[in-house]
Parts: structure tokens; C-alpha cells; sequence
């Protein structure tokens, strides 16, 4: 049986792109035990997510996405906790509009697995919020961390730059509604919620 569990903070900054900012609150999940963990997102605020962090090794910081609300301070926490920044490639020129001049260190592919504190954490490619989002698949700890993928009340945002609702709806449909309905859904802003409860929410791709 795993050890692991999910901690959960939040941090509060700015969301800007297609020449507009504005202010949001991220959700910030570390997940395992009380030795390692792996940390989901860097939002706005490394001392925030290094209070949820403690005094955990860090194996990896995950991104779901490169929205700068999500990587702001990805290098700056890769620093301080001496750990591989993840991003799936397909979302490099969102990540470029926030640090040009640094990349992170591997790639995401779909069908991967990151592994911390016996628990694994299966890489989800669901492109539409961005070209290269993914969802992070718990199966021992019956959740799913879905950055801005899906959220409580249906599909995250597609109206700016490199976003296709079409798309959008069909990871969902395809991806994460393959999962079982009971199975939490841990969002990059706002509350959780289910994918059984979800299902009625996203719409059918035209």
C-alpha cells in the first residue's frame, strides 16, 4: 500500500497573455510521503510552495501546462530545490514568452509514468487548453491533477493564443473520461471535483 498523499497549498498572482493580466489564485499539489515528493506546477510564489513542500526532497517539479501562471517561478524553485523542471515539448512557445532565455530539463510524453514515494503519477496528453497540457493520473491514490484541463463545472479556457475548444473536449472525452467516474479531479484553480461529475459538462467536439 503507498505511502504517498497529496498536499495541497494555494498562491495568488498575475495570469497574462494576448496582451492582457489578470489576477488569479493557483492551486499548488505536492505529492508523497514524508521523505520525497513531486511537485505539481510553480505558481507566482516559491516560499508559498515550499511551505507545502517542507523539508521533502523534491524528485521533479511537473508542469501541466506553460502558462506563466504555472512556470513563473519554475526556474527559481528549480534552484532552490535542486530538481528537473518536466514540460511536454508541444507547449515551448508558451514556456518562451516567460523565460526565453532558460529551458526546462526533460520532456513529458504521453503514456509516461513519474514515479515518488511508491506511487505512480501516468502522463496524460490532453492537448486543446494548450498544445502540450497534461494530466497527471494517480491510480493508487484515485485522482487525477489536471492543471487547466478540466475544472469544477467542465473545460478549462481555449479563447487565446494556441488553445482549440474542439480539441479541448476531445481529450477529455477520450483521455480522462476513460477513467473511472469516482476518480478526484485536482484543478489548477478552484475546487476539486469528479470526473463522474463532469461528464455533462464538456461538450461533445464538433
Amino acid at each position: 500500500m503507498t505511502a504517498a498523499r497529496v498536499d495541497h497549498g494555494t498562491t495568488r498572482g498575475a495570469f497574462s497573455l494576448d496582451g492582457e493580466t489578470f489576477d488569479v489564485e493557483n492551486n499548488v499539489w505536492v505529492i508523497g510521503d514524508d521523505t520525497e515528493c513531486v511537485v505539481v506546477d510553480a505558481p507566482h510564489d516559491v516560499e508559498a510552495i515550499m511551505a507545502v513542500v517542507g523539508d521533502r526532497r523534491v524528485k521533479a517539479i511537473l508542469c501541466t501546462h506553460a502558462h506563466d501562471d504555472h512556470v513563473r517561478v519554475a526556474p527559481a524553485l528549480r534552484e532552490r530545490v535542486q530538481a528537473p523542471i518536466l514540460l511536454h515539448p508541444a507547449d515551448r512557445p508558451l514556456w518562451e514568452l516567460t523565460h526565453p532565455d532558460e529551458l526546462w530539463d526533460a520532456d513529458l510524453a504521453d503514456g509516461a509514468s513519474v514515479e515518488v514515494a511508491g506511487t505512480s503519477l501516468a502522463v496524460l496528453h490532453t492537448p486543446g487548453h494548450s498544445p502540450g497540457a497534461v494530466c497527471f493520473h494517480a491510480e493508487d491514490l484515485g485522482c487525477l491533477f489536471s492543471g487547466d484541463t478540466l475544472f469544477q463545472g467542465g473545460p478549462g479556457a481555449t479563447g487565446r493564443s494556441y488553445s482549440d475548444a474542439d480539441l479541448l473536449a476531445s481529450s477529455i472525452r477520450t483521455r480522462l473520461f476513460a477513467l473511472p467516474d469516482q476518480t478526484v479531479v485536482h484543478t489548477g484553480h478552484g475546487g476539486d471535483t469528479t470526473l463522474g461529475a463532469e461528464r455533462d459538462n464538456v461538450p461533445q467536439a464538433t
